[in-house]
């Protein structure tokens, strides 16, 4: 869409915009030779199958001849690709079309005159304006184009990478000498819309050590997308793979394999394709970021083409994962014994963890009272409070509490709290943990 102010100009701006042109599809209403005699069941019989096409032979080498001006075959299908509804033509864009994030808007840009007299000294600029910026493509303030005669034109191209959504302005200004020697100025507007030809859903799942990061890519463009590369890049501290399917049919790993690789097709409309990575913490100071509380995992880089091969390229925000809590001290059961007897004694195994960067401690080990006057089935053999030493910043220390079962089935040992004598601190119990008194 193009817009300029009123008044009486030598010279005018004319865009189009460079892209890979598209197909001519001319549906089609055509028909097989065969289908206008015989039916569909006629080549259930494989003789009569076998002999149509010599019948028709002389009836299809009469319609196809060149010198019949009816045009009488003009229906038939001569190729099966006729069906297609393909010409062989191919058809220039006659407005800008669907601009894509990602993409690379080009345009070709003629400034011609009109007029019956020569106009001097023109300076051009070109620019793009969005909500946020405005970008500069072209600008010959510096060295004006020297003149352009009568009925010529001075052409040239712009390339914007598209990083924004919604509305843009190709903006065309000239400021140039009239036939009378008077200095004018020409502004032109060119808008169009910036769409997101595809989106991407995530989900971040995490099993023990490791965390599965699910991408989902939709297609919302009106062609089909073949990926060029999907690749995760992950948040220092993180390794992550990508999980594949099993192939049944592994491809060979040849010199001509490892360079073509099959394109990964997105229809267009609503088409999808998911991706599995597996993340894990690598570095060395990975108990660090646990510390920080940081959950930022990474981010995607997708590259894609289209039908005729103009690229296209997005990098998703950074993806978070599962908040990490950040806790000074943490306190682990590491082992229980398999067999628990009523009324005997019995060794936990525990480990107390120092998250942060100075010595902590010392502490205090006990079995906290959740309600009031409630009976405690597991309760702590000896001595209440277990003393524990001080714990060095990122350390951490095993030790053993022996406690004793009152009842027998399925019970629970709870309220395990540790205290910071040093700082009057008392932590999260730890979570209750279920066991079989025998």
């Amino acid at each position: 869409m193009s817009t300029t102010q009123q008044g009486t100009h030598s010279l005018a701006f004319r865009v189009m915009r460079l892209c890979k042109p598209s197909f001519h599809v001319e549906p089609p209403f055509r028909l097989d030779p065969a289908d206008l005699f015989v039916g569909e069941d006629f080549f259930d019989d494989p003789l009569a199958a076998s002999n149509l096409p010599q019948l028709l032979s002389s009836h299809i080498s009469e319609a196809t001849d060149s010198s019949d001006l009816t045009y009488a075959n003009r229906f038939l299908l001569h190729q099966p690709s006729d069906s297609m509804g393909f010409s062989g033509l191919l058809v220039l864009p006659q407005s800008f079309g669907a601009i894509y994030l990602g993409e690379t808007f080009c345009s070709y840009i003629s400034i011609n005159n009109s007029s019956n007299f020569e106009v001097r000294d023109v300076v051009i600029k070109a620019e793009i304006q969005t909500e946020r910026q405005r970008i500069l493509l072209l600008d010959t303030s510096k060295s004006p184009v020297e003149s352009i005669r009568a009925g010529g034109r001075y052409d040239f191209i712009v390339e914007h990478d598209v990083k924004e959504l919604g509305a843009h302005t190709l903006v065309c200004t000239a400021l140039y000498n009239d036939g009378d020697g008077e200095r004018k100025y020409l502004p032109q507007f060119f808008k169009f819309a910036v769409a997101n030809p595809l989106s991407v859903r995530t989900k971040v799942r995490t099993v023990k050590e490791a965390t599965y990061l699910e991408a989902c890519i939709e297609n919302h463009t009106k062609s089909n997308l073949y990926m060029d590369q999907v690749e995760f890049e992950p948040a220092p501290h993180w390794s992550a793979i990508i999980l594949k399917a099993d192939d049944l049919h592994p491809v060979d790993n040849s010199s001509i394999g490892e360079i073509f690789k099959p394109p990964i097709l997105i229809r267009s409309g609503g088409g999808i394709r998911n991706y599995l990575y597996q993340l894990k913490l690598s570095s060395p100071g990975s108990e660090q970021v646990k510390v920080e509380g940081t959950n930022i995992l990474g981010k995607l880089q997708i590259t894609w083409r289209t039908n005729l091969g103009e690229p296209g390229r997005l990098q998703t925000q950074q993806i978070l994962g599962t908040p990490i809590s950040c806790k000074e001290i943490e306190l682990q059961i590491l082992e229980i014994p398999s067999l628990i007897n009523l009324d005997r004694p019995f060794s936990v195994h525990l480990n107390l963890t120092n998250h942060t960067d100075r010595e902590l401690g010392p502490f205090e080990v006990r079995l906290s009272q959740n309600v009031a006057h409630e009976e405690k089935i597991v309760m702590i053999n000896g001595l209440q409070t277990m003393a524990l030493p001080q714990v060095e910043a990122f350390g951490s220390t095993d030790f053993h509490l022996s406690l004793i079962a009152t009842k027998l089935g399925v019970q629970r040992i709870s309220g395990i709290t540790v205290s910071d004598t040093s700082e009057k601190k008392t932590f999260d119990p730890l979570p209750d943990v279920e066991i079989f008194v025998d």
